[in-house]
């Protein structure tokens, strides 16, 4: 075996191979990250092995440099490593760190690890990045814990064995603890901890999606809803456990143009979610919440729901669109229970009653089980103001009240 030198060479500038320490590895469109020390060669040009893995060269699309920011926080510092990336400075206030790229070409990695209970992380780029939390503990004393200023996508990648956990201060103007300009995918088998002490405690301004990898996210407290996510949500894998928040557990909210009124016909699944698996707990119990609230329709393929409607005019599951269930992608199962009583709103004066799903549109269901009790005074099973269409192997178990 020999190290990669002559490969390398071929696919990237020998002026970053100098540089760099590390490199991805693309085969099918995903790749691995490696620092070049791991990657070696076969001596009949035919085998190259990275770490664990072991690629026929032949199949293996390319190899690129990877640009890595690495901030590590400590106690009341914080200290920045740049690698070698280009077009990008930072300033350390204490444990805030504020980064900034004007990078147009090269897409970046940030490394976020450490323990800080007065620190935070704003970052401002213009192209899509990611973020690896390598078992971070991040309490922030003025803003919120992570501020990403990018419209692009963001990777948020939960470190494999890791624990992190994230806070922001109270009293503040920021929108959430853990706030992302654009478009926020989540991956990797770590987990994260997220308190909102001042709005949200998890916000997106575009969509959000946990892949099939996303390890174990919880939300313990926020002052509003506890996921606030624009344009749509799609949950794909991983486990979800939201309580203690004073807003909704999971709100999306429909991306509009210049008039506030409008849905943006550009925003493709503007409003609307999909849980395809993984397991969602949420505990509702405040007044006149939602455990989950879609503005547009619901498409559920697979996913276990674990759901408590506790508050007074509370709901398990507001969907103001269409409401479809099925199992294409895996098994579902969704518990709900309304336990609430009923709420009287304070303009209004209309009484809000407690129910465990209530749907605006239609309810088809033709695959797996759904089983709602409602216990407390005056809630409802399940509302349905149109059509209820069940086939196929569906169960129901459930009040029913249609307009």
């Amino acid at each position: 075996m020999k190290r990669l030198t002559s490969l390398l060479l071929l696919l990237v500038p020998a002026s970053l191979l100098l540089a760099q320490e590390q490199v991805r590895v693309w085969k099918e469109g995903d790749s691995k990250r490696f620092t070049t020390s791991e990657i070696l060669f076969s001596e009949d040009g035919t085998v190259l092995s990275v770490g664990d893995s072991t690629y026929n060269y032949a199949e293996v699309d390319s190899i690129t440099v990877v640009h890595t920011v690495t901030v590590t926080f400590s106690d009341d510092t914080a200290s920045v490593d740049l690698g070698h990336a280009k077009d990008v400075t930072y300033e350390v206030d204490g444990a805030h760190v504020n980064i900034i790229s004007t990078n147009t070409k090269s897409e970046l990695e940030f490394v976020l690890q450490g323990a800080s209970s007065q620190g935070s992380l704003t970052y401002d780029g213009p192209l899509k990045c990611k973020f690896y939390l390598n078992g971070l503990n991040l309490t922030s004393d003025s803003g919120a814990a992570i501020d990403i200023q990018c419209g692009k996508r963001v990777d948020l990648i939960l470190v494999d064995g890791t624990e992190n956990v994230l806070v922001d201060a109270a009293g503040g103007t920021q929108k959430a603890a853990l706030y992302c300009k654009g478009h926020l995918e989540v991956s990797g088998s770590g987990s994260l901890t997220v308190t909102g002490n001042t709005k949200h405690a998890i916000a997106t301004k575009e969509y959000l999606e946990l892949k099939k990898s996303t390890g174990t996210i919880t939300i313990n407290k926020a002052v509003s809803d506890a996921m606030h996510i624009g344009q749509y949500f799609q949950m794909n894998g991983g486990t979800l456990n939201i309580s203690g928040q004073a807003g909704d557990g999971i709100q999306v909210e429909i991306l509009t143009l210049d008039d506030d009124v409008t849905p943006n016909p550009d925003k493709e699944n503007n409003g609307m979610m999909f849980i395809k698996g993984g397991s969602i707990t949420i505990t509702a119990a405040c007044d006149d919440t939602k455990g989950i609230k879609a503005p547009s329709d619901m498409t559920v393929t697979g996913g276990t729901f674990n759901i408590t409607a506790s508050g007074a005019g509370s709901r398990g599951i507001q969907v103001t669109g269409n409401l479809t269930i099925n199992e294409n992608d895996n098994t579902t199962m969704m518990l709900i229970r309304a336990m609430g009583d009923i709420y009287e709103d304070p303009i209004t004066e209309d009484d809000v009653r407690c129910m465990g799903i209530r749907i605006k549109g239609n309810f088809y269901i033709s695959a797996g089980t759904v089983r709602v009790s409602n216990t407390g005074s005056g809630a409802y099973g399940i509302k349905i103001d149109g059509t209820y269409t069940k086939t196929g192997t569906a169960v129901v178990s459930a009040s029913i009240k249609t307009s």
